[in-house]
């Protein structure tokens, strides 16, 4: 598709998926019966084959009648489960366990396969479900005769980036040694990627082989280990039915402390997102602040799951045994949603059961990104499975925080498809409505892998809010346990439409992703999730305390009342108060494809927005309640200061005698590099408000890399391009003290002379701040006898505390 335009393109992409819709098309059931089961039974349902006559299941014998997929849908009431096991070996081959009856299990099977599928009433008093079961003939990804799935490591600066989402390229997060990484799913990516010009060397030479050699290691693991040092002792990836059986599981084992909750929207398939919610006295409306940590907006990143399920584990079962633990447990609620996008999570999980003996590259369905949209705009049904790879929308840029702006894609068939309209789908539908209806004052999105923690703006042109010093601090303090770099978004590359870029501007908590580890989207389950969960080798917070610390310090956080505000005041026992507030707010300008691969801007998108949450007084009449400031971060200015001393002037960097090797290294600490430093002066001898690297040679063919790491060892800036002859980093509003610069020898041109760098640092004075608007929320009271106070307007700052006074007395009044 090289040398196609933009618009192009994208007709070319809306033709395709319309016939992909036909004929994608889930087929019909084969089977559709009523199942019955006299009473519950507590049992995991994919777990194995019940006994013959067991009580609590129904059985039902099935032959696959093509060879792709079985899928099998229940629905009911109460709470049943779904199991299907291969007949003769007794294998699972796929399962679903969420919270209610509402249950689709798809796996991988052979035509001809004979199958046992069996439905588990698990809890509630209804007897009976539907159940339908289908076979969904797998049409073909892409052949593997197309060629291999790669990853390569472009060498370009930040504008080849946006050139490369434009041709389409799957572009991932991982911006490292030497350029950005990007998989190459074939021979046709390859040339789209050779028609941009731009140089690259590949990473890896073969997806698939990588991907058995890693699920092999996965294999000897869990062989070798009867469990592992995390809190559940899991030593594998779990499947999407282990996760929602898990959280089940929790909710049953600590009724006093976990809440089962399903959020407000299905996935594009049906099924049901699910998640819990930790603290003492889960069923309580109370005013605690709320930690939200949540995975999988991206299909083929398995890690993100595991990450905040194992921090489940470690808050239930440290309660009444670490001191700790406890403490945040009693004072914080904390909500755990493994997996927002469901649907491709299944695929990409189930991905390697594909059929042998189809000549299918399983890369094709593991690596898909994206949620199962079909087509724009699109409500039909259709099996996930049939779609190719890239045919969705990237939930993670759907947000409608500066939704349509850069680092998102208006082509439906490139990985960071934004969608057709703000919010437009419904696993970001649920997100937006679990954040809206709850005062959630810290959040984390995981992700893999980079390596990061970032925080907004996730686009530069915002600029700063009122909240960076703030934000970065608490961004350093869990950096400083997992080992990663801790910069704002847009430092990455610019994107629109991200979950914490919305639920920061819009509603107030201080939101982070996280980019877990730097090898792959899911790399082996010892490094990935053992060791960057734990803190163990070879994870960057080796040591440290890992991502189970990170996660610590965030909670603590969401515990002080420093990073969120308090309304305080008096009610009866049993009132119910409610905050509220209304605004319209608008997107980026909406870039839309123009002429000659160009991006043109065109009016941005306003649309309405509702936050409301309710709390009840519980005990006596003095109530504290924990919620985000008043005013929106969008409209409440940005971060600046005034200058307390003059510019520092420009200082060159010394290049030490000697060049090392050539360091082509991931990490760079396994290679060779040379280091300079330089300092910044504190006021009033010197005040900056930017720190600017420039570091320039003669060949453009040559590449040399910078890392940047502030007195502690921190990583505070990066520069890795290619194709060009110079590298800039910036440190924005950087501490006074001396940095260290890392030069890293990434390529030379054979034969030719050293072409070796020079360099110096230069300053900007700060920017003074932007005064912003304030915002109040509207506060309300209800009592048991029906009366509703008059609306209060309370206003209140970010650390700080409005006290209403006896609010529900207005009732009366």
């Amino acid at each position: 598709m090289a040398g196609r335009t933009t618009l192009g393109r994208r007709a070319f992409a809306l033709a395709a998926l319309a016939s992909l819709t036909a004929a994608g098309a889930a087929d019909a059931a084969d089977v559709r019966v009523k199942v019955k089961a006299a009473r519950a039974v507590d049992r995991t349902c994919h777990a194995a084959p019940a006994r013959a006559g067991a009580a609590g299941v129904a059985v039902r014998r099935y032959t696959a009648q093509a060879t792709g997929v079985v899928r099998a849908r229940l629905r009911g009431g109460g709470d049943w489960d779904i199991g299907i096991f291969d007949a003769r070996t007794r294998r699972m081959v796929a399962g679903s366990a969420a919270l209610r009856a509402n249950e689709l299990a798809e796996g991988f099977v052979r035509r001809g396969q004979r199958l046992l599928v069996q439905a588990c009433r698990v809890r509630g008093s209804a007897r009976t479900a539907r159940l339908e079961i289908a076979s969904v003939a797998l049409p073909g990804a892409r052949a593997a005769s197309d060629g291999p799935t790669q990853v390569v490591t472009v060498r370009t600066d930040r504008t080849g980036i946006d050139r490369l989402h434009q041709a389409g390229l799957d572009v991932t997060e991982h911006l490292g040694a030497g350029g950005v990484d990007v998989v190459l799913h074939g021979d046709r990516d390859a040339a789209r990627l050779r028609a941009t010009g731009y140089p690259f060397d590949v990473k890896v030479q073969d997806v698939d082989a990588m991907d058995l050699r890693n699920r092999q290691a996965d294999e000897a693991y869990a062989q070798g280990h009867d469990d592992s040092a995390l809190p559940s002792g899991r030593t594998s990836y779990r499947h999407l039915a282990d996760i929602e059986a898990e959280l089940k599981r929790l909710a049953m084992r600590y009724p006093a402390l976990v809440k089962p909750i399903t959020l407000s929207h299905q996935s594009i398939e049906g099924r049901d997102i699910v998640g819990i919610e930790i603290t003492k006295d889960p069923l309580a409306k109370d005013g605690k602040p709320i930690f939200l940590n949540m995975g999988v907006h991206h299909a083929r990143e398995w890690p993100s799951a595991e990450h905040p399920l194992e921090f489940a584990y470690d808050l239930l079962q440290g309660y009444g045994h670490d001191e700790r633990a406890t403490r945040l447990v009693d004072t914080t609620r904390t909500i755990i949603v493994p997996v927002v996008n469901p649907d491709g999570f299944n695929v990409s999980r189930e991905a390697q059961s594909v059929p042998e003996d189809e000549r299918y590259s399983p890369a094709d369905l593991e690596y898909r990104r994206k949620n199962c949209r079909a087509a724009p705009g699109d409500l039909s049904a259709v099996d996930c499975t049939t779609l190719p790879r890239n045919v969705g929308v990237d939930p993670n840029r759907n947000y409608a925080g500066f939704w349509g702006g850069p680092g998102a894609s208006p082509n439906p068939l490139d990985d960071t498809y934004r969608g057709e309209a703000p919010a437009s789908e419904p696993e970001v539908q649920a997100v937006r409505d679990l954040i809206a209806t709850r005062q959630v004052t810290n959040l984390i999105t995981n992700h893999t892998f980079s390596n990061l923690v970032l925080r907004p703006p996730g686009v530069a042109v915002v600029g700063f809010s009122v909240d960076e010093p703030l934000y970065r601090a608490l961004g350093r303090r869990m950096t400083d346990t997992n080992g990663y770099a801790n910069i704002p978004g847009f430092q990455l590359y610019d994107t629109t439409g991200s979950t914490e870029d919305w639920s920061y501007w819009t509603a107030g908590g201080l939101g982070f992703t996280f980019e877990i580890g730097n090898q792959d989207f899911h790399p082996e389950f010892a490094n990935a999730v053992v060791g960057e969960y734990l803190g163990r080798e070879p994870a960057a917070g080796a040591g440290k305390g890992g991502n189970r610390e990170a996660y610590y310090r965030m909670l603590e956080a969401t515990a002080d009342e420093t990073y969120h505000s308090v309304i305080a005041g008096k009610a009866p026992k049993g009132a119910t108060l409610t905050i509220s507030k209304e605004f319209t707010t608008e997107t980026s300008p909406v870039l839309q494809p123009g002429p000659d691969d160009t991006l043109v801007p065109t009016e941005p998108i306003r649309f309405q927005e509702s936050l409301t949450s309710s709390i009840e007084v519980q005990h006596g009449t003095k109530f504290r309640w924990a919620v985000n400031p008043s005013t929106r971060p969008y409209v409440a200015g940005r971060y600046g200061r005034e200058p307390l001393g003059p510019v520092p002037p420009a200082q060159p960097l010394v290049n030490p005698p000697g060049v090392p090797a050539e360091n082509t290294e991931g990490d760079i600490t396994q290679g060779e590099f040379e280091e300079a430093t330089f300092t910044i002066p504190a006021p009033p001898e010197g005040d900056a408000g930017q720190a600017i690297i420039d570091v320039s040679w003669t060949n453009p063919a040559t590449d040399w890399d910078i890392y940047v790491y502030d007195s502690t060892g921190a990583q505070v800036a990066s520069s890795a391009t290619g194709g060009t002859n110079s590298e800039r980093a910036t440190i924005g509003l950087p501490d006074p003290g001396t940095y260290t610069i890392r030069f890293v020898n990434y390529d030379q041109v054979d034969g030719a002379p050293v072409d070796d760098w020079t360099g110096s640092v230069s300053f900007t004075a700060p920017t003074p701040a932007v005064a912003g608007t304030k915002e109040q929320w509207t506060l309300t009271c209800s009592q048991a006898d029906g009366s509703t106070s008059a609306p209060v307007q309370v206003e209140v700052d970010r650390g700080k505390t409005a006290d209403v006074g006896r609010v529900c007395e207005a009732a009366k009044g």
